[in-house]
């Protein structure tokens, strides 16, 4: 969780709403359960764990039976000591009471409810990390301590490595064009942490590293999932039971056993639970990862600056969450006066100044008139009150056309760099206007011989994109550059 680059913004569904599916995750509800039946007669070991022969009663308490029934209470009961909901009295005897965040659990606020989540999420996150309890006891030397060098296992290691496949299971979660909902093939997920974004066909190395990878975030995920942060579809046990993972000769009850279906290699989804429980561990970790309505009582300024780089869907539900708080007159007069500027960014913020005014009502208009005679905010003044049929409103000047194309050129640049989108603008305009460069290098612009040069790159036309690189160099000599 190094990576300092700021992530998408993510819409977090509403606290009261993550609050209950926390409480009724499996493994936070049996740690409730297990808190209110601890007592007097209750015994843990020197760590802290049900000593043995509490642990049929716990498993009974809890509904458990089967094979894993004892280490099902167990876990349960390391998170109800872990999340305090539970208390050791005195670590000698070995006696434990009712902690005092039961009643934060039960009857606090969901942030109450949530904090709690949170504290146990990280221990079970910690619980992933750890190999096979059985490898551990036999790695066990004479002093009690743990021979991590038998084991081939770093801890830290581990935790980045999980750390890493959380962190890209969120970026695919919350990116405008990932799957959102839809669940993640696990080979995609391992992928996605082992091979170089730069490498074209995988060598057999990596394909290994891949599958070793797929393995352990199967039994990491079957870890993580009764905490409420994943679905989890596992692997399927013929893959594994296939010494060549190809699973042609496994069958099942209905016959055999479609190897092409991407299903059979585990599936995982991150809740929306999940994806506010990776959040906060993100932002603890110090990276950027914002939330819609982050920006919501803020300055028009630091609206405008913040949603710059969100990807569209995200800069209008940031946008109309900020609306919702005003009134729309004020709304525009904030907004058009945080949208001038001849900085860099300045062009950006006049672009999603003009989608957020897209948003506001008919009661804005004064606030648009109030600006036709501006030179940075008279062309989109215009364009606004057009598009909604305004009355006496003003032709613009060829002057203030060619100095809005090209700040809006800019903008593009910005937001999306050489994109299709931009290059059918390019071309659009060059086909509408034959002497666009003949004029445009007049355009006293800061971005105009940025733009010039941009459009001479993008057009595909060799006798159009030499005209734009000469109005660019003639730009360049106008402001002296």
């Amino acid at each position: 969780m190094s990576d300092s680059s700021p992530l998408p913004p993510v819409r977090l569904h509403p606290e009261a709403e993550l609050a209950r599916d926390a409480l009724s995750t499996p493994l936070l509800s049996r740690a409730a359960r297990l808190a209110r039946w601890a007592g007097p007669g209750t015994r843990v070991d020197a760590g802290g764990g049900l000593v043995d022969e509490q642990l049929p009663a716990a498993a009974e308490v809890l509904s458990l039976s089967g094979d894993d029934a004892a280490a099902l209470a167990s876990e349960a009961w390391r998170v109800a000591v872990d999340t305090g909901l539970v208390e050791i009295l005195d670590e000698e005897a070995g006696t434990v009471a009712t902690g005092q965040e039961l009643a934060r659990l039960t009857g606090g606020s969901p942030q109450d409810v949530l904090a709690v989540w949170l504290t146990a999420l990280e221990t079970v996150a910690a619980d992933a990390s750890v190999p096979d309890l059985d490898d551990l006891a036999e790695a066990m030397e004479a002093g009690g301590e743990v021979d991590f060098s038998s084991l081939d296992w770093d801890p830290e290691a581990e935790a980045a490595f999980l750390d890493g496949v959380l962190r890209n299971l969120y970026l695919l979660t919350v990116s405008e064009n990932g799957p959102g909902d839809a669940a993640v093939p696990l080979p995609a997920l391992a992928a996605s942490v082992i091979v170089p974004g730069d490498m074209g066909e995988p060598t057999n190395d990596i394909l290994e590293q891949v599958s070793d990878a797929m393995m352990r975030l199967d039994d990491q995920f079957r870890v993580l999932e009764p905490i409420g942060l994943v679905e989890y579809q596992p692997v399927d046990e013929a893959l594994m039971a296939d010494p060549d993972g190809t699973g042609g000769a496994a069958e099942d009850a209905t016959g055999p056993v479609d190897d092409t279906d991407v299903t059979r290699y585990g599936m995982v989804r991150l809740t929306p639970l999940g994806v506010y429980g990776l959040r906060a561990r993100l932002l603890e970790g110090g990276l950027e990862a914002p939330a819609v309505g982050d920006l919501a009582d803020k300055g028009a300024d630091v609206l405008l600056d913040g949603t710059s780089a969100y990807p569209p869907a995200a800069a209008q539900a940031e946008t109309e969450q900020w609306l919702t708080r005003r009134e729309p007159l004020d709304a525009a007069t904030e907004l058009l006066a945080a949208a001038r500027g001849s900085d860099p960014g300045a062009p950006l913020r006049r672009l999603r100044c003009q989608q957020a005014l897209s948003l506001v009502g008919p009661q804005a208009e004064p606030a648009l008139r109030d600006v036709l005679d501006d030179a940075e905010l008279g062309g989109l003044a215009r364009v606004w009150l057009s598009e909604r049929g305004a009355a006496d409103v003003p032709p613009p000047s060829e002057r203030m056309v060619f100095w809005l194309t090209i700040d809006t050129v800019a903008a593009q640049l910005q937001a999306e760099g050489n994109s299709e989108e931009l290059q059918a603008l390019v071309e659009g305009l060059a086909r509408q206007h034959s002497s666009f460069f003949a004029a445009a290098w007049r355009v006293d612009h800061p971005a105009t011989a940025d733009v010039l040069e941009a459009m001479g790159r993008l057009h595909p036309d060799k006798r159009i994109a030499k005209e734009a690189r000469k109005a660019a160099f003639k730009a360049r000599s106008q402001q002296g550059t």
